[in-house]
């Protein structure tokens, strides 16, 4: 368990991690990463049950997948500086012949990657399956799952939220980085969703939302409340409302960080913004 204060010293240097690894290929998507920061961070430091062993079947601990796959800068930096993997290979991020490809893929053999998320859509249900496999096996551990929002629009979604609720899979927990936005403008402008609580409501599932999505404290109650909500017979989604670029003032409050690499000069200004704690890789 690891302390506010360490935590926070922990999201400055993933914020690093990932600024530097974006801006090396010219290509990635910061924005995202950055808002889910200090949510990957609280969720493998203080709350994930896993193990840096690396098993892929994930007997006897919690399982998560990362469905948004694009945003896969934080989910490498976090698994580097959790142990899986030595934090120099975030070097290679994007690199020919890399094992930390733009999109997360099992085909490398990376240690902490359980599925290929690069097509949208597709994580809740590989999720459920596997808090199925847990139920038959009668393990005990849970499973999480993150999805961007506008990753909502996409039909597989609702197909898998219905089999949840149907099945009774309660011991998986959803998160939706709910920042408002996609990679060609605000949600609402593109392909509005309405009410999202009342959406995942209706399809019975137990709905907590949480206003403050990148204040660590709040994340950790959060996760906590989620968690003891778990087995009783109906899935968990938390609304995590976050800030798109968290951390560096010019990358917040709009879309078009989603896609694109800072330059030279648009690096330097971030890294300033985010003094080195724990070491650069």
């Amino acid at each position: 368990m690891k302390t506010v204060q360490e935590l926070e010293d922990l999201c400055i240097q993933i914020r690093r991690d990932i600024l530097r690894m974006v801006h090396a290929n010219s290509s990635g998507h910061p924005g995202g990463s950055l808002g889910c920061t200090e949510f990957l961070a609280t969720l493998y430091f203080n709350h994930l049950k896993h193990n840096t062993e690396f098993d892929m079947n994930g007997i006897n601990e919690d399982l998560f997948f990362l469905s948004n796959g694009h945003i896969s800068p934080v989910l490498y930096s976090v698994l580097a500086r959790s142990g899986y993997f030595d934090i120099k290979e975030l070097a290679t991020f994007r690199k020919i012949n890399s094992r930390l490809q733009g999109h997360p893929t099992t085909h490398e053999k990376l240690e902490g990657i359980r599925v290929a998320t690069g097509s949208l859509g597709q994580g809740l249900s590989v999720a459920i399956g596997a808090a199925i496999t847990k139920k038959l096996n009668k393990d005990d551990q849970l499973v999480y799952s993150l999805h961007g929002d506008g990753e909502l629009q996409e039909g597989q979604i609702w197909e898998a939220v219905m089999y949840a609720s149907a099945k009774k899979i309660d011991n998986i927990i959803a998160t939706i980085d709910y920042n408002k936005k996609q990679i060609d403008g605000e949600i609402d402008d593109v392909l509005p969703m309405g009410n999202l609580r009342a959406k995942f409501e209706a399809f019975d599932w137990l709905v907590l939302e949480e206003k403050n999505g990148n204040d660590l404290k709040s994340i950790s109650t959060v996760l906590s409340n989620a968690k003891e909500m778990t087995k009783q017979g109906k899935p968990i989604v938390i609304l995590l409302h976050t800030e798109m670029g968290n951390g560096v003032d010019f990358m917040m409050g709009t879309h078009k960080w989603h896609g694109n690499a800072p330059n030279d000069e648009q690096l330097e200004i971030a890294l300033a913004q985010n003094t080195e704690t724990l070491g650069d890789y």
